[in-house]
């Protein structure tokens, strides 16, 4: 596949407004959003709830609409790979792995992307999540000729933790 440089570019300030996701069983669902990750629910319909953080209408949809008692889809197939939420800071990020460490969530990985810092784990439908924070961007690593680069190295969770 050639890349070439598209005719059209997204506004700069383009962000992903929310996700939406087919889940099995919406309170199960509530369970991991909402308290384990600390997401407000802010409408629920019947088959669907919306939650957010900070008053927004919603980042995360959750609807059973076409899936209610499915199964998560089979690995090595198309489909979400993740959705991943930005935390502010470092110390929000420590919050979130308390909550979901005493949730008795099991983390995939953790990594250290040079840009970010990012915790891996799976919702109880088997989507992907990322929870991570941005470096800013004056320490984000750079080559010989001052381009971005990025890296996957462990994150030291214990490290981490200690600043929840």
């Amino acid at each position: 596949m050639e890349h070439t440089s598209p005719a059209f570019t997204a506004h700069p300030e383009t962000r992903i407004g929310h996700v939406h996701l087919k889940v099995a069983d919406i309170p199960r669902a509530l369970t991991f959003w909402r308290d384990a990750l600390g997401l407000t629910l802010m409408l629920e319909r019947p088959g669907a709830a919306f939650l957010s953080a900070g008053g927004y209408h919603h980042h995360i949809a959750l609807n059973t609409w076409e899936s209610a008692g499915g199964t998560a889809p089979p690995a090595h197939h198309t489909g979400l790979y993740h959705v991943a939420l930005l935390y502010p800071d470092r110390v929000a990020l420590a919050t979130v792995l308390k909550r979901i460490l005493a949730a008795g969530v099991q983390l995939d990985g953790a990594s250290d992307h040079g840009v970010s810092e990012a915790l891996y784990l799976r919702d109880p439908d088997g989507n992907g999540v990322e929870l991570y924070r941005d470096r800013p961007r004056e320490e984000w690593p750079k080559d010989a000729e001052g381009a971005m680069t990025m890296f996957t190295r462990r994150l030291d969770v214990a490290a981490l933790l200690a600043e929840a």
